[in-house]
C-alpha cells in the first residue's frame, strides 16, 4: 500500500467550520472573577454557560487556541457511552445496584444533550441514526447479544439483534460474525457543536482568552490567586476542565488520568454506491476490538472518516495514518484505491477505574477522564459541575467513587504505547 504524503493534518471538521474566535487579551482580562475555568473543550464551555447563565462572571483561560483540543476534532459518534467493563463487569466490580444506577445516569447524560441541542436549536448536523457494533469473533457476538437483552431490559434503549448471515444490511464487511444496533444512538459535527457552545457562551457574557498558559494557583483564604504570565487574577472559584491535556499546574490530577492520542483519517469524496457499499444504512459504526475502532459516514455523506487510538502519545501523523488505513482497508478492502485527504489526532483522558470523575479537589472543582467517550459525558458533566459550584445540585451517579491513582504514575504514560501495541497484537490474533 503506497503511502501519502500530501493529506492536511487538520482536522477534516475544521474545513467547514471556521474556529477562529474574537477572544480577551490577557492584559484585558480583569483581575478578578467569580469562576476562572481552565480548558475551552466541552467540559469548560458547557460549565461556563451554565455559570454565567446563573449571573456569575465567568473566564475560560486556553493554553492554546480556544477549543484546539479533543472536543472539535473527535469522530462525532453520540451515544450513551455505558462503561468500558461491559455490563457484567460493572456489576462484578460494584454490584447490580450501582451497576444499574451508572447505566441509567450513562442514559440520562446522553438524552440531557439532545435535548441541549434541541432547545437551544444548534446545528450540528444532529442525526438520529444509530450505531452497528460487529462482533470480531462468535464469542463476541453470544456476549453482545446478552448484554443487549440485558440493557433492553433495565433501559430505554431498544437494539436490534443481526445475525451474521443478515449483516451485509448494515455494514459492507466480511470481518464481522454478526452484531448489534443500538437504535437511538446518534452522531453529529463536533465542531460546529463546539463552535456554537462558544457563541452562546459569549452571548452570555463569557470571556475567553487564548494562548494564556496558566503557571500557578494558590488558595487565598476564600478565593484563588491565578498566575498566568505577568497577570495574578482573583478568581472565588477554579475549574480545571482540562481532560487529556491536564498538566503539571495540577498535578494531583494529572496523576489520576491517563493521557491517550486518539486518531483519525477521512477518505476523498466517494461516490453514493461506494458510500451504501461501506454503510448501507449510514450509520455510525464500530467492533469489539481491544483498540475501539469507531467510523462513520461524514455528516454530508460525501466521505468516509476511520478512526482510533494513535500508537504514540506524540502527534506522528504519517504513523496513525499509515496504521489507520491499513485497518480501514482491512475492513473494507474497497476503499483500498480511495485517497486520504486529512488524518489529524487529539489526547483523551482515561481514568484508572473506567469512570468518569467530578467533584473537588484541593480546593478546585474538576470533571473529566470520560475514557475516549466525551461528547455527550464532558457537556453533561461540564453542566453538573457547574450546577455543584452554584450550589444547585448536579448529583450523579459517578459521585460516589473516588477519582483513583497508581502509586508509582505522574501523569507520565510513558508505558501506554507498548500497552496498545500488545492490544494491537491481540486483536490481529484473536487473544
Amino acid at each position: 500500500m503506497k503511502t501519502q504524503t500530501n493529506f492536511s493534518n487538520t482536522p477534516y471538521w475544521h474545513d467547514d467550520v471556521g474556529l477562529t474566535v474574537q477572544t480577551t487579551a490577557l492584559a484585558q482580562l480583569s483581575d478578578s472573577v467569580d469562576v476562572l475555568i481552565v480548558g475551552s473543550g466541552f467540559t469548560g464551555l458547557s460549565a461556563a454557560l451554565t455559570l454565567a447563565r446563573a449571573g456569575k462572571t465567568v473566564a475560560v483561560i486556553e493554553a492554546k487556541r480556544i477549543a484546539s483540543g479533543a472536543s472539535s476534532r473527535n469522530g462525532g459518534l453520540l451515544g450513551p457511552s455505558f462503561h468500558k467493563l461491559g455490563i457484567q463487569g460493572l456489576v462484578d466490580n460494584f454490584g447490580q445496584q450501582t451497576a444499574d444506577d451508572l447505566l441509567k445516569e450513562s442514559l440520562k447524560g446522553y438524552d440531557w444533550l439532545l435535548n441541549f441541542i434541541e432547545t437551544e436549536q444548534i446545528d450540528c448536523d444532529l442525526n438520529r441514526c444509530g450505531r452497528f457494533r460487529g462482533a470480531l469473533r462468535p464469542a463476541h457476538f453470544k456476549n453482545m447479544v446478552l448484554q443487549a437483552q440485558s440493557l433492553a431490559d433495565k433501559l430505554d434503549y431498544p437494539v436490534d439483534i443481526i445475525e451474521k448471515a443478515d449483516q451485509h444490511t448494515e455494514v459492507g464487511s466480511a470481518k464481522y460474525h454478526g452484531g448489534v444496533v443500538y437504535t437511538k444512538d446518534a452522531s453529529l459535527h463536533p465542531a460546529k457543536l463546539t463552535k456554537a457552545l462558544i457563541q452562546l457562551c459569549q452571548k452570555a457574557g463569557v470571556t475567553l482568552v487564548e494562548q494564556a498558559e496558566v503557571g500557578k494557583i494558590t488558595e487565598n483564604l476564600a478565593a484563588f490567586k491565578v498566575q498566568i504570565a505577568q497577570r495574578e487574577i482573583k478568581a472565588d472559584a477554579v475549574l480545571i476542565a482540562t481532560n487529556g491535556y491536564t498538566g503539571d499546574v495540577t498535578s494531583q490530577l494529572k496523576k489520576r488520568i491517563l493521557p491517550i492520542r486518539s486518531s483519525m483519517i477521512a477518505t476523498e469524496p466517494l461516490s453514493a454506491e461506494m458510500m451504501h457499499s461501506i454503510s448501507p444504512k449510514l450509520r455510525t459504526h464500530g467492533g469489539t476490538d481491544r483498540l475501539g475502532f469507531y467510523y462513520r459516514p461524514s455528516a454530508d455523506r460525501t466521505r468516509f472518516l476511520f478512526g482510533g487510538r494513535a500508537m504514540s502519545y506524540q502527534d506522528k501523523p504519517h504513523e496513525y495514518y499509515q496504521y489507520l488505513r491499513q485497518n480501514m482497508c482491512a475492513l473494507f478492502p474497497q476503499l483500498q484505491r480511495s485517497a486520504i485527504t486529512h488524518a489529524w489526532s487529539g489526547l483523551v483522558a482515561y481514568s484508572f477505574d473506567h469512570i468518569p470523575h467530578l467533584g473537588k479537589k484541593n480546593g478546585m472543582y474538576y470533571a473529566m477522564g470520560y475514557c475516549g467517550s466525551g461528547v455527550a459525558r464532558a457537556n453533561y458533566l461540564g453542566h453538573n459541575i457547574a450546577l455543584k459550584m452554584l450550589g444547585q445540585g448536579g448529583e450523579t451517579s459517578f459521585d460516589q467513587f473516588a477519582f483513583p491513582s497508581k502509586a508509582l504514575y505522574s501523569g507520565n504514560p510513558w508505558f501506554m504505547p507498548t500497552l496498545l501495541r500488545w492490544h494491537s497484537f491481540a486483536d490481529k490474533w484473536g487473544f
